[in-house]
């Protein structure tokens, strides 16, 4: 009735849009409460599942994705033109986020919107220090917000990691206390910029898949958070305890869902089986993924850290075993394991 009772103009074509826009938000809230009201009723229903799908609900009115479950195909093709001609225009740049190693983002095209991203190996290969270096990486210099959710390590053992790779400091003086003057410059200076980096870390352990997808669109809500990264899968709960397959598969089913919903990529560390030390090369294959195969079929890029000569511990190689959107490959690393630390190849050449 507002509307209609006041003269149109071009002066007030916004806040009349305003109204518009604010009412069918009300309209859709009162909709969205209805509905999470009668879930809640509903003692069938899995209490877990009752709060994920109302968290989904409340998130779609927040980020104004309720326009239709269906598009044409005409649109989409529009779409797909719009972004073809961006790339097209805008030649060498990402389309993802860069990880900060050259190679691999020339690979990658970056880590995409939407995709779940796996990196795999067996323990104390370098898994964890290498999602930081990206996480790092993207945080410092691009200023990317990132929401790590580490079920292994604590909080601070997180940040001895991140110290010790942004200030080059041995990361056992660290841990011991035996700094020099100079060791304590740096690593004042570390903590300065990294201070500055938009980084959040959640080290709950044991959380499960409906928690983490919580305090995920959380993040993303009060911190704008582009990238998700989980250390590591295999530590994760699901509902189904007794099937330990099942219960991975509901994991894996659920990050890639939670890539999905928030638009952003999910970076997700994962443990290989023993059967990879069993085997004559040593390189692992997708079939090497503990607990479960969906993790493999989920999953937009599967990525696998190895060590082609276990006399040279130092170089490893990443292997792109799966890429959904492009090619495999290999990119070949150098890790400084007292820094917790990989560089690529020609960077450690050129030093």
């Amino acid at each position: 009735t507002d509307l209609l009772n006041q003269t149109p103009s071009a002066s007030n074509v916004e806040s009349h849009g305003k109204l518009v826009r604010d009412a069918y938000i009300r309209r859709r809230l009162i909709q969205v409460s209805a509905d999470i009201a009668n879930m809640g009723f509903d003692e069938g229903d899995n209490v877990e599942d009752v709060l994920d799908k109302a968290e989904q609900k409340l998130f779609g009115i927040s980020q104004h994705s309720l326009k239709g479950e269906f598009v044409s195909l005409k649109t989409a093709l529009e779409e797909s033109f719009d972004l073809l001609d961006e790339l097209y225009r805008n030649k060498g740049q990402l389309r993802g986020i860069s990880t900060g190693f050259k190679s691999l983002d020339n690979k990658l095209n970056g880590f995409r919107p939407s995709n779940l991203i796996i990196l795999a190996a067996r323990p104390s290969v370098g898994k964890t220090s290498l999602m930081l270096n990206i996480a790092q990486n993207t945080a410092v210099l691009n200023k990317v917000p990132i929401g790590i959710f580490s079920l292994e390590m604590s909080r601070d053992e997180l940040v001895i990691r991140m110290v010790s790779a942004q200030s080059g400091i041995d990361s056992f003086k660290i841990t011991s206390g035996r700094l020099s003057d100079s060791d304590m410059a740096a690593y004042g200076e570390a903590m300065g910029v990294l201070g500055d980096a938009p980084i959040y870390i959640d080290d709950t352990p044991s959380i499960s898949i409906m928690e983490l997808r919580t305090k995920a669109r959380r993040l993303c809500v009060d911190k704008g958070v582009q990238m998700i990264m989980v250390d590591y899968l295999q530590l994760m709960r699901g509902r189904n305890a007794e099937n330990r397959v099942q219960e991975v598969t509901e994991i894996s089913w659920g990050l890639k869902a939670l890539a999905k919903e928030l638009k952003i990529p999910v970076v997700t560390v994962a443990q290989l089986n023993r059967s990879v030390e069993q085997r004559g090369t040593g390189l692992p294959q997708l079939s090497d993924l503990r607990e479960s195969g969906s993790i493999e079929q989920d999953a937009d890029v599967v990525m696998f850290l190895y060590r082609p000569d276990e006399d040279n511990r130092n170089e490893i190689n990443l292997v792109i075993a799966k890429h959904r959107n492009g090619p495999t490959g290999v990119v070949p690393l150098y890790f400084r394991g007292e820094q917790t630390r990989f560089f690529e190849q020609t960077a450690k050449e050129n030093e």
